[in-house]
């Protein structure tokens, strides 16, 4: 199986990515690299986890024309819908076939990080179809802030471990689940929800990930008979965004952009983005662009966003930028709290704080983007998990 087609080295996008670790992370990542290998193209792999993305999960996923919103935009705004799936976003697709991957190497526990909780719950999910034990990690600040995915997660059979270190945010549970896999590693399989981390992760999420765009490829061939010009997607470690952008890599004709949360936008604010504004450095094993202080050491990264509170970018991302290929753009707390109730007003649609993001991008640029041109947003998720957060911002009428 081919896993890295920009780079003839293991594990790079370019001179991004790779395995910095301890040695005693080496044994398990190597273990799920021969996975990778061995097990992932098998026709029973590969056939079971499509009949359970179909009748377990709800895919394929529709795409839906945002009509009052296209009217006062002047161009066609459509959204992929992976808020519809079981779970309420895209982090199943990834979750599912990890925890799957599991069972079949002989696994009986998986553990996983999670920042907004999709993840998480996604993961427990996965494991309680499985009948595997299930240990999730997150920020003490994300407990908070997403209670009711803390709540579905334990519903779920999950134990909910609150990481009390650093920020208390994404970057300190994916801390403390490496700790965790180091010791435990004969018998738990690390679930790893984004696309960044140690090789093989960035191209095992993608793999998992990339049917949002195949399908909306696809979906958008057949309904207009031709490809979007515009296909966006929010980006925080970068899994929804990966997998809706690189099967449209090779398309030149189609505008390919990346969304980055800027936190509150106001001079000297930490901020999410880190491409736009991080250097090159190593975070949880891999190369990529990160927030870092003149000295090397990590910033904190801020964003009403839990999901997109992280302060790196996965590595393929960071390619895709040097590149060229996908522009990265910024959206700050306030623009997606307007998208955010903007959607909801407009179309009844309520999407997650992440995907806001996106659709922030849209609407702040809607001026530069030419008239009757057709834009595709991955709508990764729903707000529910979000609405009690996001309405201590927003006044409602």
């Amino acid at each position: 199986m081919k896993t890295l087609p920009h780079t003839t080295r293991p594990g790079y996008f370019g001179d991004f990515g790779g395995r910095y670790v301890p040695e005693t992370l080496m044994p398990p990542l190597l273990e799920v690299e021969e996975a990778l290998r061995s097990i992932f193209p098998r026709p029973e792999f590969q056939e079971r986890l499509r009949s359970l993305l179909a009748e377990y999960c709800g895919r394929a996923t529709p795409v839906t024309l945002c009509e009052r919103l296209s009217q006062e935009l002047g161009f066609s705004l459509y959204l992929k819908r992976e808020d519809l799936l079981h779970t309420g976003a895209h982090k199943i697709n990834n979750a599912l076939g990890q925890v799957l991957l599991a069972k079949m190497m002989g696994k009986t526990h998986v553990i996983a990080e999670t920042g907004a909780g999709q993840h998480g719950v996604a993961t427990a999910t996965a494991a309680a179809k499985f009948g595997l034990r299930c240990t999730v990690f997150m920020g003490a600040k994300d407990v908070e802030r997403q209670a009711p995915n803390v709540q579905r997660m334990k519903l779920l059979g999950a134990q909910v471990v609150a990481v009390q270190n650093g920020s208390c945010t994404l970057k300190d549970a994916i801390n403390d689940a490496l700790r965790y896999w180091i010791s435990h590693q004969h018998d738990t399989l690390y679930v790893f929800g984004t696309a960044a981390g140690p090789h093989p992760f960035p191209t095992l999420v993608r793999e998992l990930q990339k049917v949002i765009g195949l399908e909306a490829r696809e979906q958008m061939l057949a309904r207009l008979g031709r490809l979007p010009d515009y296909v966006v997607a929010c980006v925080g470690g970068g899994s929804n965004a990966i997998g809706m952008l690189h099967p449209f890599v090779q398309d030149a004709a189609v505008r390919l952009v990346g969304v980055e949360a800027g936190g509150t936008g106001e001079p000297g604010c930490e901020n999410s983005a880190a491409i736009n504004l991080g250097r090159p450095g190593v975070l949880h094993g891999a190369r990529m662009m990160i927030l870092q202080d003149a000295d090397g050491q990590i910033d904190e990264s801020s964003s009403i966003s839990a999901g997109l509170d992280y302060p790196g970018v996965g590595p393929e991302h960071v390619y895709l930028h040097a590149t060229g290929r996908v522009h990265y753009g910024v959206a700050y707390d306030h623009e997606a709290l307007e998208a955010f109730r903007r959607l909801a007003r407009a179309e009844g649609i309520i999407p997650a704080l992440e995907s806001s993001h996106a659709l922030a991008w849209v609407f702040c640029h809607a001026s530069e983007i030419p008239a009757g041109s057709h834009v595709l947003v991955n709508l990764s998720g729903r707000g529910d998990k979000d609405l009690a957060h996001a309405l201590h911002y927003i006044q409602l009428d």
